[in-house]
């Protein structure tokens, strides 16, 4: 978190996939401080849908004990969040993030949340160690309905 934020949260909660819309409904009420539009708001409720639920699966194996932890701040009309785990970490980050790549098809995974994410978001990276969890951050500038309409 930047000490020139204008302001910042920081939620934690268990690696469970009943959380997962609590996740995302939790982002959506912060950033709504910026009057994004629907387009933005359905934007972020994606990727943080698709961080957590990759998290859960992929960084706890689903039931297992874990803690997913988000950190959202706003720096003037950006949204940063940071949404990280430590869980079991990515082997191989790069196939990892090619599309349609999915460790788990016996989930019916479509292997496509690494691209939403870099596709929804202006800035998106993920960082990765074996047996140490897995970090994505992200940043979004958001153009205010009040702007549109001025």
């Amino acid at each position: 978190m930047k000490e020139n934020s204008s302001n910042f949260m920081t939620l934690q909660f268990a690696a469970k996939s009943e959380n997962e819309s609590f996740a995302r409904v939790t982002v959506a009420a912060f950033v709504s401080q910026l009057d994004p539009t629907m387009d933005e708001i359905t934007d972020l409720k994606t990727v943080v849908s698709e961080a957590v639920t990759n998290s859960i699966i992929h960084g706890y194996e689903e039931n297992s004990e874990g803690i997913v932890t988000i950190s959202a701040w706003i720096e003037e009309d950006t949204i940063t969040l940071l949404i990280e785990d430590k869980g079991r970490g990515i082997e191989d980050l790069e196939l990892a993030k090619q599309p349609l790549y999915t460790s788990k098809p016996e989930l019916e995974r479509s292997g496509m949340g690494f691209t939403i994410m870099e596709n929804f978001m202006d800035e998106f990276d993920v960082a990765s160690e074996v047996g140490g969890g897995t970090s994505i951050r992200m940043k979004k500038r958001i153009v205010s309905k009040k702007a549109l309409y001025n």
